[in-house]
């Protein structure tokens, strides 16, 4: 089994990855089997299912689908080229594409919500259509979007594509227990082990570089974030609390008098900064999906600035652990909240920066292993339910949370020699089961929990 720190790590936009992200990298991809198809066509049409038909005007699935059909993509997204394009939409009912010329698209009547009808092969589910002049459907595709920005076609979801389908790698661990073997056997960290897998596939500088942009745009959201102020959109009139709570903790620095747990605020508050950004539909960096953006980054700066001794040349190793941690919940799991709640978002993107900063803080491959599972843990059980279907309450305080834990998690497991009772393979079971067994309303359909027991406008 092998997925690359770049499938867990990607450039996209918030505030979703499955809902945001994943139909608008479903769009782009049906216009490239339009480009591939005899046909000629006049119009589009789009049908959005379950958890995505549910919260999709709070996660902005329907402005991503029309821009997806636009031929707008996460990695290259333009905040105001997209109002521009979605203007005009709105406006002229038509999508113009040079290769394909104007398609007939009006998004009050050819994007449908569809609440009634939940797709089989998972919560986020869509169907696009492409018409001919009498507005018949002749060509159509069934997407999957199955959390983190990955998008699966109905055919490749039955097929199993969900999984490696690639050339070997020297170290195909399926499992924490197969992980750890390996570290022993070869006598390398579990850095050591993913970087040998990424080499393999891309290449030293792919890595290298990849690594590097990927820092450099959640350290950026980091600094948006804490500069930023005013009302978050969407309706719930939340203020953007990362500034302020900064702008107080660089007044306090180095007084005697601060309290110990102080440091706990510095932790949250790059989370709060990632988490309002993402909220506010900026550039993140999925970790392992947008809602839980804020943990990996916020630990990690935390690390940069906090704990003496921390090298920004030991990133890379922290986001190799990190991802080895993700593979194995999403292979074996899910980092899905709308497939498992919100313990497969925050509680894997937890697990993730727990094991990297036990890994850059001197960690043996036993002790990451322990860290990655006290910190999943205690997040099992934990609901998605996200108030008005918006990737803000409670998202963005649980990030902050989430990589306070995952600190925690990381300092306890330093303090043993890495034997525990649970082993991770076991925690991310449970958590597989749990999910499982969670009440649909529980899982981002805003239809349970908070999204119902507190106003919402």
């Amino acid at each position: 089994m092998f997925l690359s720190v770049f499938d867990m790590f990607k450039v996209g936009v918030g505030p979703s990855s499955s809902h945001t992200m994943g139909p608008m990298v479903a769009a782009a991809r049906f216009l490239d089997l339009m480009r591939a198809s005899p046909f000629e066509f006049s119009g589009l049409r789009a049908s959005l299912h379950g958890s995505l038909a549910f919260t999709g005007v709070g996660h902005a699935s329907d402005r991503a689908t029309i821009l997806g059909l636009a031929g707008v993509v996460p990695e290259t997204y333009d905040a105001d080229k997209a109002e521009t394009a979605l203007a005009a939409i709105s406006a002229d009912k038509v999508i113009h594409h040079d290769d394909l010329g104007d398609l007939r698209f009006d998004p009050k009547h050819d994007l449908i919500f569809d609440y009634d009808q939940t797709l089989p092969g998972h919560a986020n589910g869509m169907i696009l259509m492409a018409t001919d002049p009498q507005g018949d459907v002749i060509l159509q595709q069934v997407y999957y979007s199955i959390g983190g920005g990955f998008v699966l076609s109905e055919e490749e979801l039955a097929e199993g594509r969900d999984t490696d389908q690639g050339p070997p790698v020297p170290y195909p661990f399926k499992s924490a227990l197969e992980m750890l073997e390996m570290a022993r056997a070869r006598g390398k960290s579990i850095a050591e082990l993913k970087r040998a897998n990424e080499v393999s596939r891309g290449g030293p500088e792919r890595l290298s570089s990849g690594s590097a942009r990927i820092w450099e745009v959640m350290n950026a959201c980091i600094e948006r974030g804490l500069a930023a102020r005013g009302i978050l959109p969407g309706g719930l009139n939340l203020k953007r609390r990362a500034h302020d709570i900064h702008v107080a903790l660089q007044a306090e620095y180095g007084m005697n008098l601060t309290a110990p747990h102080t440091i706990n605020d510095w932790i949250a508050v790059y989370a709060l900064a990632v988490n309002e950004e993402n909220a506010a539909g900026g550039q993140v960096v999925t970790a392992p999906t947008n809602g839980a953006a804020g943990v990996v980054p916020a630990v990690i700066r935390y690390w940069l600035d906090h704990v003496p001794g921390a090298s920004a040349a030991r990133i890379e190793e922290f986001l190799l652990t990190a991802a080895a941690i993700g593979g194995l919940v999403k292979y074996n799991a899910s980092i899905s909240g709308a497939e498992a709640g919100c313990q497969a978002e925050v509680g894997s993107a937890a697990a993730m920066a727990a094991a990297g900063l036990c890994a850059v803080m001197g960690g043996t491959p036993a002790q990451i292993e322990n860290a990655a599972e006290i910190a999943l843990e205690h997040h099992l059980g934990m609901t998605c339910d996200p108030v008005k279907g918006l990737v803000q309450v409670p998202c963005i305080e649980r990030n902050g949370l989430g990589a306070i834990k995952a600190v925690s998690a990381a300092s306890l497991a330093l303090r043993g020699d890495g034997s525990h009772f649970v082993p991770l393979d076991a925690c991310i079971e449970t958590m597989r089961q749990t999910g499982e067994d969670m009440s649909e309303k529980y899982k981002e359909t805003s239809l349970g929990g908070l999204a119902v027991n507190v106003p919402n406008c």
